[in-house]
């Protein structure tokens, strides 16, 4: 295994480090250096906050910043941060309105998430949101039901460009739970990851195999396939995510082809054409478009495709100013 590395053990903090250098006139470390927070709080307003193993950046703390989260809370390499982060976190970004957990729905997640919110009963007010966009159930690992994966991107922004409008607890609370039933997303790897903990791939494919239906942890998926071409990955994806996402007529669609940190940018825009012309020949009318790498698994070869369903309201939140180290657009539409 070769990483540009010092120790294993050493790797998320130097990595954060670097991170909030690098992007220090938007974000800085909070207490005790627990968790990533916009340097600027917004006194009045609810604060997003959200985070998850490290393995996945740019999320969550990519998404720092005006229009998106307030703080993110980053674990060790695929492990749930702490309570105590999590906690820290509530305690110095709750500017007087609450605070807003947004929370993948993996099992540690959920576990470290709701002993934090108990631990602040009484000081601090709290809702969470749990996102579960990923199709792919069948023995699905780490979690409880539908994973989070990178549906949670679109989820942050939507909130966290809602919380910057001024929009209260408990109606980010109504408005995240009614956008998780409409936003779907499936992946596929052609390859698996190394943890630099273990110097070892999560799982190994033959040259003509390809894995349907992985998460974003490196677990493998729901069945072991052979490789076919790109047109049939994507129709395969969009038959599945069409078969399981309620459609209205009056809906606008976002489509976020995401790449898992070991595909190249070609390939997500190969990949881009060709399910936004199997979606729209299903009459769906795409909106707005996001092709790139956001929602990794490490080194991970392979993709994901999701599709959000959106009002018009949920189309402005998409589009309302945002400024985040990956992020960032401020004109009326993009």
């Amino acid at each position: 295994m070769k990483k540009f590395m010092n120790k294993a053990e050493s790797m998320v903090a130097e990595s954060l480090e670097g991170f909030v250098l690098a992007h220090d006139r938007l974000v800085m470390f909070g207490s005790a250096r627990k968790f990533v927070r916009r340097r600027h709080l917004t006194p009045g307003k609810v604060a997003v906050i959200s985070g998850g193993g490290a393995g996945h950046e740019p999320m969550h703390v990519g998404f720092v910043g005006p229009g998106m989260l307030d703080a993110a809370c980053t674990g060790h390499i695929f492990t749930s941060p702490t309570p105590r982060q999590i906690i820290a976190a509530v305690e110095e970004t709750d500017t007087g309105a609450g605070c807003l957990l947004i929370v993948k729905n993996y099992d540690g997640d959920l576990m470290n998430f709701e002993m934090a919110a108990e631990a602040v009963t009484g000081r601090h007010r709290t809702e969470t949101v749990v996102v579960s966009d990923d199709i792919a159930v069948q023995g699905a690992g780490r979690s409880s039901g539908r994973r989070g994966v990178a549906g949670t991107l679109v989820v942050e922004k939507i909130l966290g460009a809602a919380a910057e409008a001024g929009m209260d607890l408990v109606g980010l609370k109504a408005l995240g739970d009614r956008l998780n039933k409409r936003i779907r997303t499936m992946g596929v790897a052609l390859g698996g990851v190394t943890v630099p903990d273990t110097a070892r791939s999560t799982f190994v494919l033959d040259p003509d195999e390809m894995e349907v239906g992985v998460g974003i942890h490196g677990e493998p998926g729901h069945s072991r396939q052979k490789l076919v071409d790109a047109n049939t990955i994507a129709r395969m994806i969009c038959d599945n995510i069409l078969a399981d996402i309620e459609l209205q007529n009056s809906d606008r669609a976002l489509i976020v082809v995401n790449g898992f940190g070991g595909t190249p940018t070609p390939e997500l825009y190969l990949i881009y054409n060709i399910v936004r012309r199997l979606f729209e020949a299903r009459g769906i009318s795409v909106a707005r478009s996001l092709v790139g790498t956001y929602v990794t698994s490490l080194d991970m070869a392979g993709l994901s495709v999701t599709l959000s369903m959106f009002d018009e309201k949920g189309l402005r939140f998409w589009d309302d100013p945002i400024s985040t180290a990956v992020l960032q657009w401020g004109c009326a539409k993009h």
